[in-house]
């Protein structure tokens, strides 16, 4: 008979003990890879995730992972607001060439993803979806080799307006494919399936837009210092995704719409550009860590040829694009380098996987390992291509380096 003041066995991993396992395992994880001169911290997240996720090693079970989805909302929530934030309305619009030369390389994106993929024998849907998410770049990544960098300039200004615009086109396709999804799994009918969707974007529109507008109004009226404002804006990220979840909405358009209508509406500069520091890189190594502890090893093993044809194909697609819109503004060479600077994929990509895993399980295990190994290979080779790119450039120190 066991003793009431002992613990029940076998014991069960609460949320402390989740949270320090997959940071210490991600931090581990993220030094092996940095100690090999080549790969990125980043993938060594996702590796580390895999060996110790529950198709290898099981030391992450699947109610640890699904406990830990506050931690990867929060992830998301963080680089999204930054994203949107980025993104001048008014800028985008003169900038008549990057708008044109970001509508073509996302649409030659979609359509090489789509057609190397239905060549290898995805379904249409499926392949549609992998495609929508294809068109996305990572704002992390090209974000802190930006800052590390130091690089400053018209081609880093056009980067990091092409990856928000690359984001948000990439949103709204998936968005639209969604009634497709709705229909083929749960047999619904047309009007189901279309007003499904319908309410988790006119939700999310609606949170962003009360949320903005009670964002900068508490910016305006409490003390205008960075540890005030910290505070606010991350209060604000979190209540963003407790209420799109409580709505239904998506918390990645919420966040995404929140950040890019705040930057729009603040004509009194009253928000400061927050720094969210080293805290906000826990959060993004539990991003990591968990979407490779996702992984399945069967899935992999029949994704591994399609993962490597999504990255050339978007390569192909995304790189073509930008240099078939170069103009007076922006030189064949400098449409190369910013072609370069797009490889990255990884935020907005997992959390529209994620989000598809979630809403439809059993649906997309594949298709959901193609584009985690295609993140794998994206981020290995992103984070060097953009540093290269920028350097090229002639935007920055050509001594400034960026640890991988």
């Amino acid at each position: 008979m066991q003793a009431s003041f002992l613990p029940a066995w076998p014991l069960e991993i609460n949320g402390f003990v989740a949270f320090s396992l997959l940071i210490l395992s991600g931090l581990l994880g993220g030094r092996l890879a940095q100690r090999t001169g080549v790969l990125p911290r980043i993938t060594g997240f996702i590796v580390i995730g895999f060996l110790l996720g529950p198709s290898v090693a099981g030391l992450f079970s699947h109610e640890m992972l699904a406990g830990s989805q506050v931690f990867v909302d929060i992830a998301l929530g963080l680089i999204l607001f930054q994203l949107g934030r980025l993104l001048d309305v008014d800028l985008a619009w003169q900038e008549r060439p990057l708008l044109k030369a970001s509508l073509l390389e996302s649409g030659l994106s979609f359509v090489a993803i789509y057609t190397v993929l239905a060549w290898l024998g995805l379904t249409p849907i499926h392949a549609a979806l992998a495609a929508a998410i294809g068109i996305s770049s990572s704002p992390a990544v090209v974000l802190l080799v930006v800052k590390e960098l130091g690089a400053k300039g018209p081609m880093t200004d056009r980067t990091l307006m092409l990856v928000a615009m690359n984001n948000i086109l990439s949103f709204l396709v998936f968005t639209a494919l969604l009634p497709l999804v709705h229909y083929a799994v749960h047999k619904a009918s047309w009007t189901q399936s279309l007003l499904a969707p319908g309410y988790v974007l006119l939700v999310s529109l609606l949170v962003a837009v009360v949320l903005a507008w009670s964002l900068l109004w508490l910016a305006a009226v409490l003390p205008r210092d960075e540890m005030t404002q910290f505070v606010l804006v991350i209060g604000m990220i979190v209540g963003a995704v407790g209420l799109s979840k409580l709505l239904h909405g998506s918390s990645l358009l919420t966040l995404l719409a929140l950040g890019l209508l705040v930057h729009n509406m603040d004509g009194r500069q009253v928000l400061l550009q927050v720094d969210f520091g080293k805290g906000a890189e826990l959060f993004f190594v539990i991003l990591f860590v968990v979407a490779g502890a996702k992984l399945h090893v069967g899935d992999l093993a029949t994704a591994g040829l399609s993962a490597v044809a999504f990255v050339a194909a978007r390569f192909v697609g995304k790189s073509l694009g930008v240099m078939a819109l170069s103009s007076g503004e922006m030189t064949l060479r400098q449409a190369g380098l910013t072609g370069l600077t797009l490889v990255p994929m990884a935020g907005m990509a997992i959390g529209l996987t994620q989000t598809l895993t979630d809403s439809f399980p059993g649906y997309a295990e594949t298709l959901a390992a193609i584009v985690l190994g295609a993140i794998a290979i994206l981020e290995t080779f992103g984070p060097v291509s953009t540093e290269y790119a920028l350097k090229r450039s002639g935007e920055v120190d050509p001594k400034a380096s960026v640890q991988h």
